[in-house]
Order: C-alpha cells, then structure tokens, then sequence
C-alpha cells in the first residue's frame, strides 16, 4: 500500500454546523454561477447571499406552519433547488428531492409514498404537477419557483416566502435557526433509480452525508480556487452530494450549465476546472476531441508527436501539456483539470487519453444508500482498472469469493444509510448484522486496495459447472468498438440447457455508413461487419465466455431516466 497522505479536511458535526462554517471562511467568495436567461451572462452569487436565502426560505416555512413537514423538490437544476434543500434539511425539516423526468404518475406515487407535505416545482414542470394534484394525498401546499400560472389558493410563489422570511428575520425571528437538529435522524429521502424493481426510499442523515464529505474530500483535492460545472440532475446523490454540498463544504463555486447541448459553451463561460460526469458524457468529450484531431491527418500527427515528447518530458518531471495541448483546453474552458466520473466503468484507454492532453479523469464508487462514495482513486494515487480506493473510514470487504476472488462488494462506516424507509425486510437484507451494506455488485479488491468490479450480483449468468460469466465485462468490450452503440449481453439456455451467452447489439448507424457505405443499407453487410466485432471481441475471452449468438437492433434500448440500459429479469 502506498503511504500517500490525506488531504486535511475540518470537522463537520452536521449540515447546519457546515453552513455556519463556511459562512466564516467563505462569506465573500461565489457560491454559484446562474444565468437569469438562456444564453445571457453569468451572474455570482456570493456565500453570505446563499445563506441570507436560506434562512429566508426556511423562516417563511415556518411562518406558513411547515416546521417538522417534508419538502419535495421537482425541478431542473436551478439556484431555488439549491436554497430549497438547504432550507429543509437545516431548519424546516426532511428533504425529498425527485425526478424531474419521471412520468406525472410516478411522481404522484413517490410523493404519496413520502408522505410529502410541500412540493416546490418549477414552472417546466406546471403541466405535470397540475395533472397529478388531485391524486396527491398528503401535499398541503404548492410552491412555484416562478410567479404561478394557477390562481388557487394552494399555490405560492417562492420569491414570496423568501420576501416574508426577510421582513420576520429583520424582526428577529430565530425560529429557522433554532430547530431542533438530531445529526443521526432522517432528514433526507432518496428514491433509487433501480432498473427493474420498484424504487426505495433511502433514508438518510445529516451524519450520514458529513462523514462522506470529509472522507471524500480528504482523498480529492478541492479548494476556494475551483469550479465545478454541473451538469447531472440534482436529485442524484452522485451530483446532489459530491457537486453541491462539497462545494458548500469546500468553498468552490458551483456554476449551473444550461442543458447538455451547452456544455462545451458553459465551460467556456464559467472557466470550471473540475466536473462530475457519467461515462457516456466522458466517451463523448473525448470521442469529439479525437474526431477533430483525426480529421486533418497533419494535425493528427502533430498531436501523436505531442504526446511522445509529452510523455518523455513528464519522466523527468517537466510539464508541458497545458502549452502543447492549449487548442485541446480551450475547447475546455482553459481551466479544466479534472473530471470524476462514476456510474459506471470507463474505458481505461480513454482515462489514460485524457490525462496524456494534460486533464485528469478519476473513477469513483458509490450507491444512494451510502451517501454516496464507497470508494474513490485519488488524484495523486489511482488505477484506471479500478473504482478506487476505500475511503478512510470506510471498511469494504469481499463476501464469499469465488476461486478468482470475485464476490460480493461490501461496506461499512458512517455514510451507511438509516436503512429503507417504511421496509424494515428490505433493510434487514441489506444491512447485515454487523452493520455491512451488502452492494449487489460483484468485484475484488487488489493488493494495493483498489475495488476493481466486475458486474451486478443478479446480472451474472452461472455455467453448469460453476464458472461465472459476467454480462458487464463482454459489454465493456463490445462497447470499445466503433461500430456498437449500445449492447445488452445476457445468458440464453441451449437445447441441453447450458447457459450461453447471447448479446443484442444497437449498431453505430454514423460509424457503419463511414465503413460500408451504399452497403450500410444491406443488413447482411452490416450483420458481416458485426461478425468481425464478435470474433475480435470472443479472441479477448476464455472460450466458456464466447458470444455464440446476437440479435442486431434497429432502434435504442429502453432507458432509465439516468440513462443506464433497463435490463429484463425473469
């Protein structure tokens, strides 16, 4: 094991605690970086005027007699969802953030199910919210981000009750501030985007989510001089988390991008130098970046020869990247240094493509029940095979291994979750006795410590004499060709009843056109073409492994609203 030491990070006792602090430290420093219109400039918004609406929000609450209620947020990411969440969890009291996606009868039944009391929206999701209100049982009051298009009574305008909290705040109003705060109680409801079962509610605390920002930010670098561009949905724990209440935490500023066609843009106008990101959004950064280098072959070679010289000066500590790849970085921003990238594994080819233009690309491992990082590769010290390292005080073990090492992955430590609320079995078959958060992800650990993964527990397709295949890994392969789009590989049994390994592929329709041509119409062209893709791939594998059938699609799989492909189960 390498002795790297940890970045220092204070003591946080709870959110509240870390608000105040950071008032102290950060009062005069951006906050976040929002744009009053689309395609207009961006406007800061400092520490001390984050807080001030903080408790203006949550003080109006009170006033409206909202105090120990919980908050449902529907609602793009947007400078009011920032100010409603802290609001909930510091003073009113639990916070229930939603999927803006989710269709209007998903919605109804998630707020029924958390017995939520307020629901703040946005004016993009008006339509949606007044076709389910009838079929919510427990909302009391609506709160409309922006002056409400509806007339009646149980609707509110946000700006509002920050107006009504200033005039009591002015009047020496300390409700907000004084309730009651336990750090090991529920104060934030989190619904999981499974891709099958029905989603659960995790419960989870103020000290649940402190000892992960402090471990995480112990493994990470991040300090007042950063900004982070978000660009993932806010009711993530991924983005909510480590992209919103880290920044908080850290003092960076956070800067809001205005949709995904405009992060190209958005980076530019915000010189971020570090995001969050999912391995589809970082296979499409890179894949832009290379298909403008490739497309003049005299600035393709000029690049290869960059990277030699590159690669041979940082051997003997000399930098160069910045000045050799500047046109590459601009494209970025000029700041950008760093993209964290979780959800799922990341071709290391890219990661290691990306760090030779001079930007570092780090794997992480998390899930909605523990707050949400098991473990991370550092930015001093990483594995570009694996999800990371576990952080300090998180105990991961390996439950009972196969002859390889791989079994189920395992945690333990303080951002565990409460447990699921109102399923007391599932908790119990998710949480062990001994208090380990049993993940359903298959994997081992190195010698070094880093968690390598390998699939899903209930994904994995079992051979008649035991061995273990496992869909994610052929997936992973598959993926790397540019002639797959997307793949799904799952277990069909043959007519003696052993478990082959079928894959559905989703062809690059652009790349197939470049190759094929006039023939990419021919389906047995293309089938011939996906031919070879197989066989590169099953050369790759152990022979009990090999794709013995595909079936080729003509339209995109079905998706959740995190993008993940919905996989079907028996």
């Amino acid at each position: 094991m390498k002795n790297i030491p940890l970045y220092e990070v204070r003591k946080i006792t709870d959110l509240r605690d870390m608000m105040a602090q950071s008032m102290v430290r950060y009062s005069d420093h951006t906050a976040f970086l929002v744009k009053d219109t689309r395609g207009g400039d961006y406007r800061p918004i400092k520490f001390s005027a984050y807080n001030e609406d903080v408790e203006a929000f949550g003080t109006g609450l009170h006033d409206m007699g909202f105090a120990g209620c919980r908050i449902a947020i529907i609602a793009e990411t947007r400078y009011e969802w920032y100010v409603t969440y802290m609001a909930a969890v510091n003073g009113v009291g639990i916070v229930v953030p939603l999927d803006k996606e989710l269709p209007p009868h998903e919605l109804a039944s998630l707020l029924n199910r958390s017995h939520a009391d307020v629901l703040v929206y946005s004016q993009a999701k008006a339509k949606d919210v007044a076709a389910i209100r009838g079929s919510i049982s427990t909302v009391r009051r609506f709160i409309c981000t922006e002056v409400p298009a509806e007339t009646d009574a149980d609707t509110v305008f946000f700006g509002d009750i920050v107006s009504r909290g200033q005039e009591l705040l002015a009047k020496g109003d300390r409700r907000f501030a004084g309730y009651p705060l336990d750090p090991e109680e529920m104060r934030i409801l989190l619904f999981t985007s499974g891709t099958t079962d029905q989603a659960k509610a995790v419960m989870l605390s103020h000290k649940n989510i402190c000892a992960n920002l402090m471990d995480m930010s112990s493994m990470i670098y991040i300090g007042t001089e950063d900004v982070f561009l978000s660009v993932l949905p806010l009711h993530h724990t991924y983005e909510c988390i480590c992209g919103f209440l880290c920044q908080i935490y850290r003092g960076s500023a956070i800067a809001v991008c205005e949709g995904l066609r405009y992060i190209q843009k958005n980076m530019q106008e915000s010189h971020a130098t570090i995001m969050l990101v999912v391995p589809l959004m970082m296979e499409a950064l890179y894949k832009k970046v290379m298909k403008t280098i490739n497309s003049d072959p005299a600035a393709a070679k000029k690049f290869r020869t960059g990277i030699r010289i590159s690669n041979t000066l940082r051997k003997v500590g000399i930098d160069r990247r910045r000045q050799f790849f500047k046109p590459i970085h601009d494209k970025f921003g000029g700041k950008m240094h760093l993209f964290i990238c979780g959800g799922a594994p990341v071709d290391p080819k890219i990661l290691r493509g990306m760090r030779d233009m001079g930007i570092l690309c780090v794997q992480g491992y998390g899930l909605t029940e523990c707050a949400p990082i098991l473990a991370v590769n550092r930015d001093c010290d990483f594995n570009d095979m694996s999800a990371g390292l576990a952080l300090p005080h998180v105990e991961i073990k390996i439950i009972e291994p196969d002859e390889n090492g791989i079994g189920e992955i395992c945690g333990r430590g303080e951002n565990v979750m409460l447990g699921y609320y109102e399923n007391p079995e599932a908790t119990a078959a998710a949480i062990d006795g001994d208090g380990f958060f049993h993940s359903g992800d298959l994997g081992y650990m190195d010698e070094e410590g880093f968690v390598i993964i390998t699939g899903r527990k209930k994904n994995v397709i079992v051979t008649k004499n035991g061995k273990n295949i496992f869909p994610e890994e052929i997936e992973t392969l598959l993926g790397r060709s540019e002639y797959v789009s997307e793949c799904l590989v799952s277990g069909i049994p043959d007519e003696s009843g052993e478990w082959t390994v079928h894959a559905e592929i989703f062809p690059n329709e652009e790349a197939v056109l470049a190759a094929l041509g006039e023939k990419a119409e021919d389906p047995e062209a293309v089938r011939l073409l996906i031919d070879e893709e197989i066989k590169r791939v099953n050369h790759m594998l152990e022979t009990y492994k090999f794709i013995r059938a595909y079936d080729i699609r003509t339209t995109e799989f079905e998706k959740t609203t995190s993008k993940k492909i919905r996989r079907k189960y028996a």
